[in-house]
């Protein structure tokens, strides 16, 4: 007696284990979360990152962080008192809102033209646009002084910054003229945006914290909304349009939140129906649940514990593994059920088996999207590798312990069992013509099927969302953070001029209507090359206007001096006057300094292939199209992925002929022609074939052989069958779901599983063998 009882004590110590490490876990996890929410929404996250071009992604992750807080409000009316009235009007609400904490007036541009005009006065010699280089070389003296007579004795004048003496050409007026035009805005008097016929007042708020809150409410939009209904009671009519990350943040929240909940919840709903008719006891419910619960939060602690975050999307991904990990416990109830007289350890000793089986065959199929170069699938499939192994660990340690009662038969599962048995198998010619209809069909279906790589295919964001972002990018002349010039140089000023070869070149385009106007810091900041030429020219041009006017009227003029040094980098950086600029400043990158070029206006049919020639040939220059090579990389990985897939397919089958020889066709023949099927059905239906299409394919050979394998092994088992059905149904309408969800990868990846699974299912019984009791042809 002694003896028998010593595994059950090693099985009670090593629940009891399980217990404690299941507490250390939650005890971490609770500490962790208090002090912040490990999440990640940052799409890049989830993207393969390009040995070759790491710089590149820190380059963009710096402008994309450089606006990551900012949220821009748009208010259009037709007229000025009314734009003003309901600015006013808004700044009040917001201001009076209980949420107002959220969203704070970004620190304001009011008199930084001041400061700047004090900054930059001492070097106003060194400020030449092209155009007066150009004049200053070419034009004589005697026709400059006719027009520095003009300007000082004329009826109107022009628009003066300083004194005459300090300037008598008019220089700096043009200098800041050009400026504001390559700005993109076209500011009134009063300040407001004059734009698409109407008078746009210019919001610009902060966020204080992560727009991130996964409690599935949009604050920051309720607070814009609140504020803007204050805004359109002053001002009946008023256009209002809002933009900025924070917004997209918190929309992918509130959608993350809202899937999470159907996914989630709704496969956790479909999971325990199914197993109430299968059992109609209250126990087996709770202990299946309680055995999905476990598996999703030992996944997510060890997903943070190993990632330090985990993803927005790993948790919607995570959801449908409800939909798998039940499998154990439903395999559990499933044999109770068929043999309530047996021992308990017993049952477990003849299912662990099949289940490590079970356990295996899903993991390496997970286990293959972390071969992946992408860091968001490595997630994913940690997440569910671990959340498999966590549920499975509790049927079999805790289940025996808890599950104290008998499984009574009901009549849903007799029914279900019984349905093998009259279920077709497919025999002789009649096979083979099944196969042959299959297969046809398949190839008609994907003589429709297209391709589809583009990164923005995979956009998430609310479509009004993305059209005022658009808008508002168009009207403010905000360029795209995903296309940019990257600069580099040995030393700042090598990096100043090879951007002021560039901007030569980008002005000959804007001139042709080919590009909108650009963003650069040598337009700012000239080097110090291109600053001293400047201050000689400069020089040398007013010196004989000032002697000519001075023949003319009779006096000495004397031109005032100016600051023998070029502008410093350093100083320019640190002052008040670089802080619309100071996010194309990149710093020390490799073994220099970088920084980028930024072009506002890309809608042009040919925008993006002019750009990449108004690069070429000039060193340290580099066209940079992000969202091109993401593109790229999507379908380099699909087609690699594409090749591991069929590859795949000849290691399970070697692995199945070892197990099984003649009838490992039977294993998985289904697989193959339910991926084929759907593939076929997807490109009818229309949609394109991509990279997480092929991953869905991957996922569905390590799980759709499954079916066939407990067919095979338990040939006419109706316990079993009760068992792949209930499994089958319950993963089927998790990925189901998955294929609601909003974002494209994920519903890709639902859909190709949803069709998938549901074919595969339904094909594993007409390859079945021969039950042991049944004559006739295998």
């Amino acid at each position: 007696m002694p003896r028998a009882d010593t595994p059950h004590r090693r099985w009670r110590w090593l629940a009891l284990a399980w217990l404690l490490v299941l507490l250390a876990l939650g005890v971490q996890q609770v500490l962790q979360w208090r002090q912040h929410a490990p999440i990640d929404t940052d799409i890049l996250a989830l993207l393969p990152q390009d040995a070759q071009d790491r710089l590149l992604s820190d380059v963009t992750r710096r402008i994309a962080d450089a606006n990551s807080r900012d949220v821009v409000v748009l208010l259009g009316s037709a007229e000025a008192a009314a734009t003003l009235r309901a600015q006013a009007a808004f700044a009040d609400a917001m201001a009076g809102d209980a949420d107002a904490a959220l969203l704070q007036p970004a620190g304001a541009l009011d008199g930084w033209f001041e400061e700047a005009r004090t900054f930059y006065a001492p070097y106003r010699d060194r400020l030449l646009t092209p155009a007066q280089r150009d004049t200053l070389q070419h034009t004589a003296p005697d026709a400059l002084a006719q027009q520095a007579l003009a300007q000082l004795y004329g009826p109107m004048g022009g628009p003066r910054l300083t004194a005459w003496l300090q300037d008598p050409l008019g220089l700096w007026p043009a200098w800041w003229q050009q400026q504001a035009k390559a700005a993109g805005l076209r500011l009134g008097e009063d300040g407001l945006l004059q734009a698409d016929g109407k008078q746009w007042a210019v919001l610009r708020l902060d966020t204080r914290d992560s727009a991130f809150q996964l409690d599935g409410q949009p604050h920051i939009a309720a607070l814009l909304e609140r504020a803007g209904q204050a805004a359109t009671a002053a001002t009946p009519g008023l256009e209002i349009l809002h933009a900025g990350v924070p917004l997209h943040a918190e929309a992918a929240a509130v959608q993350a939140n809202r899937e999470i909940n159907t996914i989630g919840w709704g496969s956790l709903a479909a999971v325990l129906l199914l197993v109430w008719l299968a059992f109609r006891s209250l126990r087996p419910i709770l202990l299946v649940a309680m055995s999905l619960l476990v598996g999703c939060g030992v996944a997510l602690a060890v997903t943070v514990l190993v990632f330090g975050k985990v993803h927005l999307l790993t948790l919607v991904f995570g959801a449908s593994l409800v939909g798998v990990a039940e499998d154990y416990g439903i395999h559990w109830f499933a044999s109770r059920q068929a043999a309530p007289r047996q021992s308990r350890w017993s049952l477990l000793r003849h299912l662990l088996p099949g289940l490590w089986l079970a356990l295996l065959t899903s993991a390496l199929a997970y286990l293959a999207l972390a071969v992946t170069p992408f860091p968001g699938l490595r997630q994913m499939a940690l997440f569910s590798v671990v959340g498999l192994a966590a549920a499975f660990v509790t049927v079999i340690l805790w289940f025996p312990w808890l599950d104290g009662g008998t499984v009574r038969q009901t009549r849903f599962s007799h029914w279900l069992g019984n349905t093998l048995q009259r279920w077709p198998r497919l025999r002789g010619r009649s096979l083979g013509g099944v196969i042959a209809v299959l297969l046809l069909f398949s190839a008609g279906g994907m003589l429709f099927l297209h391709v589809d790589d583009d990164l923005r295919s995979l956009q998430s964001s609310p479509p009004a969302l993305m059209e005022q972002q658009i808008r508002i990018s168009r009207l403010l002349g905000m360029p795209s953070p995903a296309q940019f010039f990257l600069v580099q140089g040995a030393d700042a000023g090598q990096l100043l001029q090879r951007e002021e070869a560039l901007t030569a070149r980008l002005r000959a385009l804007e001139g042709q209507g080919r590009i909108g106007s650009h963003r650069a810091l040598s337009d700012w900041l000239p080097s110090p090359s291109q600053q001293d030429a400047d201050a000689r020219l400069a020089a040398q041009a007013e010196s004989a206007v000032l002697q000519a006017v001075g023949a003319v009227s009779g006096e000495a003029l004397q031109r005032p001096a100016f600051a023998r040094t070029p502008i410093d980098l350093q100083a320019f950086l640190a002052s008040p006057t670089s802080a619309p600029f100071r996010s194309l400043w990149i710093g020390a990158l490799g073994e220099g300094v970088a920084s980028v070029v930024l072009v506002d206006d890309l809608s042009q049919p040919r925008a993006l292939a002019d750009l990449d020639q108004a690069g070429a040939g000039l060193p340290g220059v580099r066209w940079v199209d992000r969202t091109a090579d993401f593109s790229r990389l999507l379908g380099h990985y699909r087609k690699l992925m594409s090749g591991m897939l069929l590859a795949g397919i000849a290691l399970v089958f070697a692995a199945l002929w070892w197990r099984y020889r003649r009838h490992a066709w039977r294993v998985i023949v289904p697989t193959l022609l339910a991926g084929s099927l759907t593939l076929a059905v997807l490109a009818l239906l229309g949609h394109p074939l991509q990279l997480f299409n092929v991953l869905a394919l991957m996922l569905l050979l390590g799980m759709g052989i499954d079916y066939g394998i407990f067919l095979l092994e338990h040939r006419g088992d109706p316990s079993a069958w009760v068992a792949v059905c209930v499994g089958a149904a319950s993963t089927w309408l998790s990925f189901g779901l998955l294929g609601l969800s909003n974002t494209p990868a994920l519903r890709a990846f639902g859909m190709t599983l949803l069709l998938g699974i549901g074919l595969v299912w339904l094909l594993s019984p007409l390859f079945r063998p021969a039950s042991p009791t049944t004559t006739g042809t295998p």
